[in-house]
């Protein structure tokens, strides 16, 4: 975005030539780090339009499709199964506190609505409830749905996921401080926020990781751990974008009620820069 907080498409295209050179798979548009809640549906559709438009089958394009409503996210998945994208990635319910039922029947009618694949995605820490896995086992057998990202830290809940879903359905990991070793429990990736940051570097990580090569993951997430763990000194996607505008690769433009990032962080985020070799 610009300092007025309308978007900037011809950033936006250089971010994603940036990252097709540096080896990401796959971007996801309208997520959290790409501030989806401030973001209209005409916004939204401008920016996936353009994603696939300038793509041209480079990368894969995801867009998140997800709300508090049910009504307004089949209506979202509708509109948006109309584009030529790749999947829908579409967030449990945030603030309303649905029971597992209401999560299921969520998520079903969202199937029910499109074409496309459905990437599940659980982020207790941000919308207050925890989809379990019994859940997401149970919703692996729609066979439209064919993944979650799964932020609850750590490799347990990838094997706890993987126990309970059918053949084929992937995780991937939602928590970047832990995505190698969700990634070698199982895990087929991670969508990721320190990848805005440093692309290739994550991609190398992961790509040693998916080979099951642990010492080799771990030898390229040790220089990115402080960044997996600054970029959340406030609340994501402030520090990310602050980083990024450090990069001159985005202006400083941030939609309240988000500011930018206070200066009393500045020096750890660049220092975790550093470390990990974006400055």
């Amino acid at each position: 975005m610009d300092a007025r907080g309308e978007i900037d498409f011809a950033a936006w295209t250089r971010l994603i030539d940036w990252h097709i050179e540096n080896g990401t798979r796959g971007i996801v548009v309208g997520g959290t780090t790409g501030e989806s809640v401030t973001l209209s549906d005409a916004e939204l559709r401008g920016l996936a339009e353009r994603a696939c438009e300038h793509a041209a089958g480079r990368l894969a394009i995801i867009a998140g499709a997800g709300s508090s409503s049910t009504v307004a996210t089949v209506a979202r998945a509708r509109w948006l199964s109309g584009l030529p994208i790749e999947a829908l990635l579409v967030v449990t319910p945030a603030y309303n506190k649905p029971t597992q039922e209401g999560l299921y029947r969520h998520f079903a009618a969202v199937v029910d609505a499109t074409d496309k694949p459905v990437i599940l995605y659980n982020v207790p820490a941000r919308t207050a409830v925890d989809m379990l896995p019994a859940t997401t086992g149970r919703l692996s057998q729609l066979q439209r749905i064919i993944a979650v990202k799964e932020a609850v830290p750590g490799a347990e809940r990838v094997r706890q996921i993987l126990e309970v879903s059918r053949p084929g359905f992937a995780v991937l990991s939602g928590d970047d401080a832990t995505a190698r070793e969700a990634i070698l429990a199982g895990a087929r990736g991670v969508i990721s926020v320190t990848a805005n940051v440093v692309p290739k570097a994550m991609a190398e990580m992961v790509a040693a990781a998916m080979r099951g090569d642990a010492a080799g993951a771990a030898a390229l997430d040790v220089p990115l751990w402080r960044l997996h763990r600054d970029l959340f000194l406030e609340g994501n996607p402030i520090p990310v974008k602050w980083a990024l505008a450090q990069l001159e690769r985005i202006g400083r433009g941030i939609r309240l009620p988000l500011t930018e990032l206070s200066e009393i962080h500045r020096p750890a985020l660049l220092a975790a820069m550093r470390s990990a070799g974006a400055i």
